[in-house]
């Protein structure tokens, strides 16, 4: 702000892939801005990259509120106790102070209302969250700011969803911005429709259910997960007892049968498969008894959450639910949580040719469960790696979804695997608008900005997305921040 010793920080996390180089990697957390001046921290959403270095924020000796919205105030402890626990320090009670304090500080603030951060006699500054799609509890923040006798408004984007997602309502543009800050994650492309991408996702299923192999999808805990049980769901509500031909039947040396049992043993009681061979595999497999795996403690706890926010889900969603479907809670689900069920499950996979899809983490391969999926089926053919989001540059699922298609390999843990399995990306699913989707957001503010900063994305992303909006907003100025 202007002429004011005071301000308020929006967002504070961590980055992934080749951004880590810039100072915000795991191995370098340290705070290294002045924060005398931070009145209140404001949480766009709960993504690791956008709240991963709370801890360390208040460690340097930030002691100020936490705004965000009903939804985060919930979802913040939960996804930094998970990071405590990966990164910061194994000690319980350390974890538990930290989080104990984050609590505190929060300040959940509706959607729509304002609030005043601090007004003195050298300037103000309020901030209104407003709903921005992308995952549950995710907002834009709208600044009023008064700086002596100057006052504008000033507009965060955060992470901005892609319309007709589902589960969450589109965000609306603002009123009114003097000066926007946008995200450029998809500055560059835009996505498939949802019939499209919903058929698409169909036909990657199908494929893989065919040969006997498992869809492996890498997804974050938060928002994917979600949004992949609930199109799942459709999907199996709409062809459920349509039958899905198995032309390699391969062999099971279980002889398990592909359906939901009864878990009876604790190596392949993860996912209710029956060890006993005394059941005949089954010749046909429909949508009705197909298996969705949830490999993520982390993510089973947020789809909870999810379902107990309801409230917070777009139209569509809670009609389902008062028509007595489960989205998020479907028979055919099953989550595993101890890490030997997830072992065991990956070597069951791995070995047998029981069609299943799995949902683990993390999104970009670059860590979490997912990895010794990987290990364990980029080799065999019959497999299918379906990326439904953003990969950074830099991460292995960038480097499956560049190379995989050409027969190449990956690095996983210091060691090489050729990559076999079919890649497949379904671009839809990301819980970014795309570019035509940030243009209609700005198109749609009634009195345009005059200044627009372009923040967040690839450098040819921010670049395609500043041409279009200097066509789209000519009398703006649009920056890319060095």
């Amino acid at each position: 702000m202007a002429n004011s010793p005071a301000g308020i920080l929006i967002d504070c996390g961590l980055f992934q892939g080749q951004e880590e180089s810039r100072g915000s990697s795991a191995a370098d957390l340290a705070i290294d801005f002045p924060i005398d001046h931070i009145r209140a921290l404001v949480v766009t959403h709960v993504h690791i990259d956008h709240v991963g270095r709370i801890p360390y924020l208040l460690a340097a000796g930030f002691d100020g509120p936490i705004i965000c919205s009903e939804p985060s105030a919930i979802m913040l402890p939960e996804i930094l106790e998970d990071a405590l626990k990966i990164g910061f320090t194994r000690d319980r009670g350390l974890i538990n102070r930290v989080l104990g304090l984050i609590r505190a500080r929060v300040v959940p603030l509706p959607y729509g209302r304002w609030h005043s951060v601090f007004e003195e006699e050298v300037g103000s500054l309020k901030v209104r969250l407003q709903r921005a799609g992308h995952i549950l509890g995710s907002a834009y923040v709208e600044c009023d700011v008064v700086s002596g006798t100057a006052a504008e408004r000033i507009v965060f984007s955060g992470d901005l969803g892609a319309p007709h997602s589902p589960l969450l309502p589109e965000p609306a543009p603002p009123e009114r911005a003097d000066r926007l800050v946008i995200e450029s994650t998809y500055g560059d492309k835009n996505h498939e429709d949802r019939e499209t991408r919903r058929y698409r996702l169909k036909a990657v299923l199908e494929h893989a259910l065919e040969d006997g192999g498992t869809v492996l999808i890498p997804a974050f805990s938060i928002g994917r997960t979600q949004e992949l049980l609930y199109e799942i769901e459709g999907l199996i509500a709409e062809f459920g007892d349509k039958e899905i031909p198995q032309a390699t039947k391969g062999s099971d040396p279980l002889g398990s049968d592909p359906t939901l049992l009864p878990a009876t043993d604790s190596r392949l009681g993860a996912f209710g498969v029956s060890p006993q061979g005394d059941r005949p595999r089954s010749e046909s497999l429909t949508w009705s008894n197909l298996e969705i795996v949830v490999d993520s403690p982390l993510a089973a706890e947020f789809t909870k959450i999810y379902r107990d926010l309801k409230p917070f889900w777009d139209e569509e969603a809670r009609a389902l639910v008062a028509a007595g479907r489960h989205p998020l809670s479907f028979e055919q689900l099953t989550v595993i949580n101890s890490h030997e069920d997830h072992l065991n499950a990956v070597e069951y996979l791995a070995k047998s040719h029981r069609p299943c899809v799995v949902i683990a983490g993390s999104g970009m391969c670059a860590g979490g469960r997912v990895v010794n999926y990987l290990k364990a089926m980029l080799g065999d053919a019959r497999n299918d790696v379906l990326f439904v989001g953003y990969q950074a540059a830099g991460t292995p699922g960038r480097n499956i979804l560049t190379y995989g298609p050409r027969g190449g390999w990956v690095e996983l843990d210091g060691e090489r695997y050729d990559i076999r399995a079919q890649v497949h990306t379904v671009g839809g699913y990301s819980a970014h608008a795309g570019q035509e989707d940030l243009l209609r957001f700005v198109e749609g503010i009634p009195q345009p900005p005059s200044e627009i900063r372009i923040v967040h994305g690839d450098e040819a992303a921010k670049r395609a997305l500043q041409g279009k909006l200097q066509k789209v907003v000519p009398e703006a100025e649009v920056l890319i921040p060095g």
